[in-house]
């Protein structure tokens, strides 16, 4: 008796073992069928964050850019670590998903967001150097190594859901896209967007 449930235990076991490494995989997969772009999100973020960087922001982005960042940190300012990183994690996750699931609507969301992101990232950056020097971008660098790769995942996948426009059977190609950068999002990004505000809480809250 006691073999039979020991043998059904370790069914159950290989079963969620294999299901588990088959959603992974197909994640995976729809990640690599939508790199061109993921590429292309990747493309447009930095194009913008140059712009802005090199660029003379106008006096009225600049100051919706400024008050948007002190109202962050007055937000922030008396967090702990471990509130610090559930404020970036829930913030990141609710921005990253709806970079994808916006998607739907011929990608405009995604391409909005990217643009957005990234012409903030080019400001932040300039003023930055402006103020302490060239090497301050090291500083910044680890803030972004695994929520970056999570936003242009999300974007990409998001840009890819708002070509089923162009596609034969319009409503089978979403369905789909969907569903698969859905699964996508739950097992890569939402892992990635985890370890990262691990990363940035610690960094913001003891290198304030």
């Amino acid at each position: 008796m006691k073999n039979k449930k020991g043998a059904a235990r370790n069914r159950n076991k290989k079963t969620k073992a294999n299901f588990f490494s088959k959603n992974y995989s197909e994640a995976w997969n729809h990640i690599k069928d939508s790199r061109n772009f993921i590429f292309f999100s990747i493309a447009i973020f930095f194009a913008f964050s140059l712009v802005s960087f090199f660029l003379p922001v106008p006096s009225q982005i600049s100051e919706q850019i400024l008050k948007f960042i002190e109202e962050l940190i007055e937000t922030t300012n008396d967090m702990d670590a471990k509130s610090m990183m559930g404020f970036i994690f829930f913030n990141n996750l609710q921005s990253s998903f709806m970079g994808m699931a916006f998607g739907i609507f011929l990608g405009i969301f995604p391409l909005a967001v990217g643009i957005i992101n990234g012409y903030i990232l080019g400001f932040v950056a300039s003023a930055s150097v402006n103020s302490s020097g060239i090497f301050v971008l090291w500083r910044i660098l680890p803030h972004g190594i695994f929520e970056l790769p999570a936003v242009f995942i999300s974007l990409g996948m998001g840009l890819k859901m708002g070509t089923f426009i162009f596609q034969k059977k319009k409503f089978d190609f979403l369905r789909e896209n969907f569903w698969k950068s859905l699964k996508a999002f739950f097992l890569i990004v939402v892992p990635l967007l985890a370890v990262a505000a691990i990363i940035e809480g610690t960094l913001i809250v003891f290198t304030g």
